[in-house]
């Protein structure tokens, strides 16, 4: 189980969320669109493109044969994902254990006009015991999620355990790397080694084999990551005020977090990966 506490603090301590929604009614009156929200809820390494890219792994499972499939983001967050994904026809469910992250990310979704989408479901729990039934979704998706949890195979286990036969497993996560003893902290996911989970590669897949599932697709993205780090970076040292910016969320902090992200990819101290994977 996660110490949901000590988690919940981490993300939630500089989470200004009356600020942030009184931020985006004052400059986006009519509601903001996916990639003027993007600075905020897409909270991973790669941004909307990432996104984009493990959305599409979903494609031969789904959004072309019906506009509802249902789909389990586990790590929500604050809902650039499922968003995103709504957007595409899917019915999204996004769980995390962080509460305020959940209402916030209701919040924000109601401001977002998505008058075609299928309506979003937000739960708040935790991914050692998913409070689905079995067989209740056709995919499951990871986006820098399974990072935070101590017990990757019990949440492995679960994600089987709700996929329907044939169902996938999609994500976009971060590993540790061959200098991971090196990683320099804070970063998004932890200030210290406390809340960083990081598996290797090869745990990750052997567990994901563990737990029943077929791999179908296993891709380094570190380089691209790095680049695409890079270039956030400079725009985050460039002196003017984003609307919206990370810092809303961890305060100060990030600006050392952002460089950190930078320095560990850059020295391998961790990898970024999409995987995927069936029933």
């Amino acid at each position: 189980m996660i110490d949901s506490n000590r988690l919940a603090n981490h993300y939630q301590r500089a989470l200004r969320a009356d600020e942030i929604l009184a931020q985006i009614d004052a400059h986006y009156p009519a509601g903001p669109t996916l990639h003027q929200l993007a600075p905020l809820d897409q909270l991973h390494i790669g941004g909307v493109a990432a996104t984009t890219r493990l959305l599409e792994r979903l494609s031969p499972c789904a959004p072309l044969k019906s506009p509802y499939v249902n789909v389990l983001d586990i790590g929500a967050g604050l809902g650039g994902l499922m968003r995103q994904g709504a957007a595409l026809g899917l019915q999204m469910t996004g769980l995390d254990i962080t509460h305020g992250f959940s209402a916030l990310n209701k919040a924000l979704s109601a401001r977002v006009n998505q008058p075609t989408a299928p309506p979003l479901t937000w739960v708040t729990g935790d991914a050692c015991a998913l409070p689905f039934a079995d067989n209740s979704f056709d995919a499951v998706l990871f986006q820098h999620s399974l990072l935070n949890m101590p017990d990757a195979a019990k949440v492995l286990a679960e994600s089987h355990r709700v996929l329907r036969p044939g169902g996938q497993l999609v994500m976009h996560e971060v590993v540790s790397g061959p200098n991971v003893a090196q990683l320099r902290y804070p970063v998004p996911w932890a200030a210290s080694c406390e809340h960083s989970h990081l598996l290797g590669l090869a745990e990750l897949t052997r567990l994901l084999e563990t737990a029943g599932f077929r791999l179908d697709h296993v891709e380094d993205w570190t380089e691209l990551a790095l680049e695409w780090r890079k270039r956030q970076r400079q725009k985050e040292q460039t002196p003017r005020q984003a609307v919206l910016s990370p810092q809303w969320i961890f305060g100060e902090r990030f600006l050392t977090m952002g460089k950190n992200l930078v320095d560990n990819l850059a020295q391998d101290a961790i990898k970024v990966v999409e995987i995927q994977a069936s029933c």
